[in-house]
């Protein structure tokens, strides 16, 4: 009987692409879709060719060598067309169809062990548990279940080799867990393990490098603070037995320095002055300081043959950072300035200018006329006003708001210049201004109801009220300064050469004395306390401080004439405190400051240096 066809070849293999959800993977595969009814077909042709050989072998009973020859052949025959389709199930394959099978899949599921089908890790238990199939190859249950679904829960093939499976040969894996390493992140973690232990080795340098610039730091600030307390042991010897030559000569009350240091400045509330910045100027005549930006105004002259006036904005931190910001024209010398809170600076001069200026933008934003050179200048924000004392004696006020005309306009007591003016508030909450001009300080009212101003101490005839100290907004403690009144002969030129600001050297200066005046209870009147001789200037009129320490006590501030240099006195008693570090010129302005941190600061200005201490 001859053999039949040893079978047709399988179509080519097509392309497949099953989705699974979000994740999808790509399976070649060269079986086509009747696999299943070419084998049926083959095992139909099988049963037949068995039934032929039957019948064969009963037609031959006949002849028993026949019927058993015929018999054999028949079973090589059948063994040969199984070995032939075996073999033709294994190679065909191969037979025109191209490459043989291979998975398609993503080649993240190489380098990590994860699920091939979903790239996501399997777990010990569960639907997505580890498992495996026959071939080998590793999955998670749930996709292998879902693929079988796909495939009509019957077989599938393995989506990496391409050998064939049904559900029950999926073979659960047990593992107490699953791990899946991570050898970039370990290596990351390694690299900032080690990263994070040289920054600490840095920090442990960089903070014993740090005690070791405190330790010196605190043997030089302990070897500065000796020495500056053996110049003051041998200054206030030297000070002291001046004092008691001039209290001799004239006859006035003398106050022993030291002698209640306990009962009237306590310990604890001692100020020591440590010079922070010093840089030189050039002309310079008052100035301001923002202590909240670090900022210092000070005005003067440019040198050369113009000579026009500038200000000077200075770091209190660095003496190289100075700009200069020239003023408008027919502004000539500022007299007085201040600094406000909100960051604005007003200044009058001798242009008859009130001016506004403003430190964001280094510029003057608003001018207001004055019918009289501008002395001196305050502020009170809370009522937008702005105020000038004036070279006639009079006091001008004008709102920032409206600017064409002024709020105010009083007189005053005298036609001698208004050379000090600050806004204070008295026991009643009322807003009002003091001012000082050669006759005494005085007392404005701000909403101009008051005619004229009060003088708060008369003085004699022969002398002369050249600075006011206080400390705003509070006026209930006040230190004048006086100087014995010119002859006659000098009193026509006197006011000639303040206003030249040429400096008249003048030795030592003249003998004056500092008042300390108080308001008397809750009233309106005041009182002058005690009083205490000092070196004051023949001409000009410096300005002076108080220097608020806490507990209710304070410091004076003002330039020696015979030392060239600032001196401080405690009060109430007017003992000497300390002397700053001199200049070769005549100190003209002196102004104190505080930031909202609580530090404090003291500027002093002559015509050719400034210094800045920082009180501790």
């Amino acid at each position: 009987m001859p053999l039949r066809s040893s079978g047709r070849r399988l179509s080519p293999p097509s392309i497949i692409q099953e989705d699974l959800g979000d994740d999808f993977f790509d399976v070649e595969v060269n079986f086509s879709d009747d696999d299943d009814d070419e084998e049926a077909t083959e095992e139909d042709e099988e049963g037949s060719d068995g039934e032929s050989s039957d019948e064969e072998g009963s037609d031959g009973e006949s002849s028993d060598e026949e019927g058993s020859d015929d018999e054999g052949a028949a079973d090589e025959d059948n063994e040969e067309e199984q070995q032939q389709q075996q073999q033709q199930g294994q190679e065909s394959i191969g037979e025109g169809c191209g490459p043989p099978v291979r998975a398609r899949v993503s080649a993240a599921a190489s380098e990590r062990q994860a699920c091939p089908v979903c790239m996501e890790a399997w777990t010990a238990q569960g639907a997505h548990r580890i498992c495996c199939i026959p071939c080998g190859h590793v999955y998670g249950k749930s996709c292998l279940e879902k693929w079988l679904t796909q495939r009509g829960n019957t077989s599938a093939t393995c989506p990496q080799c391409g050998k064939r499976f049904r559900h029950k040969d999926i073979i659960n894996l047990y593992a107490p867990e699953v791990s899946v390493p991570n050898t970039d992140l370990e290596k990351e973690i390694l690299y900032l393990r080690g990263k994070s232990e040289s920054l600490e080795e840095k920090v442990m340098k960089h903070e014993k490098l740090l005690e070791d610039i405190n330790e010196r730091l605190l043997e030089v600030t302990n070897v500065q603070k000796r020495q500056i307390m053996s110049e003051q042991r041998l200054t206030d010897v030297d000070s002291s037995k001046r004092q008691k030559m001039v209290e001799h000569s004239v006859g006035m009350t003398y106050l022993e320095p030291w002698t209640s240091v306990t009962a009237d400045f306590s310990s604890s509330n001692s100020s020591h002055f440590f010079l922070q910045n010093e840089l030189p100027l050039d002309g310079a005549r008052v100035m301001a300081i923002d202590a909240f930006n670090q900022i210092i105004l000070a005005s003067g002259r440019v040198s050369g043959v113009g000579q026009e006036h500038v200000l000077s904005k200075i770091n209190m931190l660095s003496s190289h950072e100075v700009r200069k910001i020239q003023l408008p024209p027919g502004t000539k010398a500022v007299r007085d300035m201040c600094i406000l809170p909100s960051g604005c600076a007003i200044f009058t001069s001798l242009g008859r200018k009130l001016s506004s200026f403003s430190m964001m933008t280094d510029s003057v934003i608003l001018q207001c006329d004055l019918p009289s050179p501008g002395w001196s200048c305050s502020a009170d924000e809370s009522s937008h006003q702005i105020c000038a004392g004036l070279q006639n004696g009079n006091l001008i006020i004008f709102d920032i708001r409206q600017t064409s005309r002024p709020l105010h306009s009083m007189a005053g007591l005298s036609t001698h210049p208004v050379h000090t003016l600050h806004a204070v508030i008295d026991k009643n909450s009322s807003r009002k201004f003091l001012s000082a001009s050669s006759i005494g300080p005085c007392m404005w009212d701000a909403d101009g109801n008051q005619g004229r101003p009060n003088l708060l101490l008369g003085t004699e005839n022969e002398l002369v009220c050249i600075s006011l100290a206080c400390t705003p907004p509070s006026s209930d403690l006040l230190v004048a300064s006086f100087r014995p009144k010119v002859d006659s002969s000098e009193d026509a030129t006197a006011s000639q050469v303040y206003l030249s600001q040429t400096p008249t050297p003048s030795g030592r200066g003249k003998l004056g004395h500092h008042a300390l005046i108080r308001r008397a209870g809750s009233s309106s009147s005041f009182t002058e306390d005690r009083t205490w001789c000092a070196h004051v200037s023949e001409v000009r009129m410096s300005k002076s401080a108080m220097i608020p320490c806490g507990n209710n006590q304070h410091l004076f501030a003002y330039g020696d004439e015979s030392l060239r240099g600032v001196r401080t006195w405690r009060l109430p008693s007017f003992e000497m405190h300390s002397d700053l570090k001199p200049h070769q010129e005549p100190i003209l302005d002196i102004r104190y400051a505080q930031d909202s941190a609580g530090e404090r600061y003291l500027g002093c200005l002559s015509t050719e240096r400034l210094q800045v201490f920082r009180i501790r």
